[in-house]
């Protein structure tokens, strides 16, 4: 039985979507639940699944294609087997494809990536088909091999003095963030205000209990839920920076949605921790654990990565410093964490060495005014400099 292989049905905010990869071939034996194909919207990768056993058929779209939400992709034949190979040398010559124009937009982006020759390449899609994977793996041996035995040369390397260029289609994901970001700047008047916090309480605290909570909760105690709770708790008192504007209203949010930006292989995605209030600390932990490994398989749902009052950013992480973070839209602020450094600090007219942080808030200030906006940062500075306000909510 020949079965339609179908795009599935996208988000209402979804227009149409990009084929990403083939991972299965004309000919190939497929079992039920095999991933078929990734397909890539601008806020997710969707997999489209194989509905039973059999092999699939035939590719009507291939990688790098725009298709819309229930468009046919491919065929698929339930039960059926793979063909059997020709063995003769005529019949295989026949059938091999090697011309540059039987290769998808994706295996010709990737040879033209690392500058190779598809034909020095072994193809193991049907009739000498060269697939992606041939490649990448044909890529990765390569680079395995000049680390350990250095004479052998996949790539060649630039000409001192040559003048070399590469254009590489942009990703959706990468083409939609560029459309936020610019969105941004273009509707919100963004101003940043800045503070220096002293991590050493937090620090202190998180190193006396880290075990015993690790023991009794099931989950490391980070830092990330010391600073959503400190944010929710100053988005109670400035419930301003919770707001948004839509046109000419100002929408003031009765609940606590809180985004975490987070690196995937992608790019940056924002999932959104929903009532981030009503969690405790282990609960968002959990929440950001999970999140986070979602982020990396590049498994996170719309829905997860739709909404959010505001947002925390952790650049720490990558060693930046300090920064200016861009508002994500139509969110009124954005708290920006940078790493902690020792410094000389004074204390009670002494100079005393402690690990201090640079807190960044970026704030549309058509919606939040200056002095709104230094209270919220101070107020999330006292929190933290002095932990156990947090849980007592003073």
């Amino acid at each position: 039985m020949t079965i339609e292989i179908k795009v599935p049905v996208l988000p209402e905010s979804v227009a149409d979507a990009t084929i990403a990869t083939w991972h299965k071939q004309p000919g190939e034996a497929v079992e039920r639940d095999e991933n078929l194909v990734d397909i890539e919207t601008d806020k997710v990768v969707l997999e489209v699944v194989a509905p039973d056993n059999g092999v699939l058929v035939d590719i009507i779209h291939q990688d790098g294609e725009t298709v819309n939400a229930e468009q046919v992709i491919a065929t698929f034949k339930a039960g059926g087997s793979a063909p059997v190979a020709e063995t003769s040398t005529e019949a295989t010559a026949a059938t091999s494809i090697s011309d540059s124009e039987s290769l998808s937009p994706a295996v010709r982006r990737l040879i033209s990536e690392h500058n190779l020759e598809s034909s020095a390449i072994p193809a193991t899609g049907k009739g000498g088909r060269l697939t992606r994977e041939d490649v990448q793996s044909f890529v990765d041996n390569a680079t395995a091999s000049q680390k350990t035995a250095a004479p052998a040369v996949v790539v060649d390397s630039p000409v001192a003095g040559e003048r070399t260029e590469k254009r590489v289609p942009m990703t959706r994901l990468r083409a939609r963030i560029a459309e936020r970001l610019v969105e941004s700047q273009q509707t919100s008047a963004t101003l940043t205000t800045f503070n220096e916090l002293n991590m050493k309480p937090v620090m202190d605290l998180r190193k006396k209990y880290k075990e015993s909570f690790e023991k009794a909760k099931g989950v490391r105690l980070g830092f990330m839920s010391f600073f959503i709770k400190a944010a929710v708790e100053a988005l109670k008192r400035y419930p301003g920076v919770n707001a948004s504007i839509d046109g000419n209203d100002v929408v003031y949010h009765g609940y606590y949605d809180i985004g975490v930006a987070v690196s995937s292989p992608r790019g940056l995605v924002v999932p959104i921790i929903r009532d981030a209030d009503m969690l405790s600390m282990a609960e968002i932990e959990l929440k950001i654990r999970d999140l986070g490994m979602r982020a990396q398989e590049n498994k996170l749902t719309v829905g997860e990565l739709t909404g959010g009052t505001f947002t925390v950013s952790n650049g720490g992480v990558f060693g930046s410093l300090m920064s200016t973070p861009i508002i994500n839209p139509p969110q009124s602020g954005i708290l920006g964490m940078h790493a902690t450094k020792e410094r000389p600090m004074a204390v009670n007219g002494e100079v005393v060495i402690l690990p201090m942080m640079y807190m960044a808030f970026s704030y549309d200030h058509r919606m939040v005014d200056g002095k709104e906006s230094v209270g919220f940062l101070k107020t999330i500075k006292e929190l933290l400099e002095d932990p156990a306000r947090i849980l007592l909510e003073i």
